[in-house]
């Protein structure tokens, strides 16, 4: 199958002061269209770093990265936002909702960056907290959430501009293993009957059992690929 991602001698390194850090190490990953791949690792392995180059947050000191057919190095910031507002969402560990807006404008967000009107804007948001399982919970802040709920509503914001990929980090980390499980259960239904491509750093290996392959990095570098 043709990549959704794929990264060429991608080399990425940090200032620590006076000391260069590099990060990531010639490094060369193809994710296909429609997998579900989990990115494992110790801490400082390059996980997160690899995901925000993807997702076109950072850039790379070198190699390419190609992403939804698109080659990111080439790119202005300008074109970066649009690109990344029609192809990749996001999952954080941390859900990051404004604590004063409603489930449903907290999903809206990204729509307000685009040309829909109020009317069609508010029915894509219905289409997101449905698929998430939180049609009857819109109108509930964060606050009135269970840690589990602020995870979906996290989810139906990444989701409903409907890219063709989500960049998870750690998505079920603050979330005890109930709820961590249904999080999981619901990616890997947004990658079975959705088709989308999903790339999740995790810590975790039970979390890693939903997805259909599993990559391990170490220092910067692939360690071992292995079928799930």
């Amino acid at each position: 199958m043709d990549p959704a991602i794929s990264l060429r001698q991608v080399v990425k390194s940090y200032r620590r002061g006076r000391e260069r850090v590099e990060v990531l190490h010639e490094l060369d990953l193809d994710i296909a269209k429609g997998e579900f791949a989990a990115l494992m690792g110790p801490s400082g392995s390059g996980k997160t770093t690899i995901l925000n180059l993807i997702g076109g947050i950072d850039r790379a000191d070198g190699g390419t990265v190609e992403v939804a057919g698109s080659r990111l190095e080439t790119m202005s910031a300008g074109q970066m936002a649009t690109w990344r507002a029609r192809h990749i969402g996001f999952v954080f560990q941390s859900y990051n909702l404004m604590p004063v807006l409603s489930a449903a404008a907290n999903v809206e967000l990204p729509l307000l960056l685009t040309s829909l009107s109020r009317s069609e804007r508010r029915n894509h948001v219905a289409t997101a907290l449905g698929m998430v399982g939180l049609s009857e919970r819109a109108r509930h802040k964060p606050g009135e959430l269970s840690g589990g709920q602020q995870q979906r509503v996290g989810i139906a914001r990444a989701i409903v501009t409907d890219p063709d990929i989500l960049l998870c980090d750690e998505p079920t980390g603050d979330l005890d293993r109930q709820s961590a499980d249904e999080i999981l259960a619901l990616l890997r239904n947004l990658n079975r009957q959705h088709n989308k491509t999903i790339l999740m750093v995790t810590h975790d290996p039970k979390a890693a059992e939903f997805a259909t392959r599993h990559i391990e990095m170490d220092k910067g570098r692939l360690a071992e690929q292995l079928a799930a």
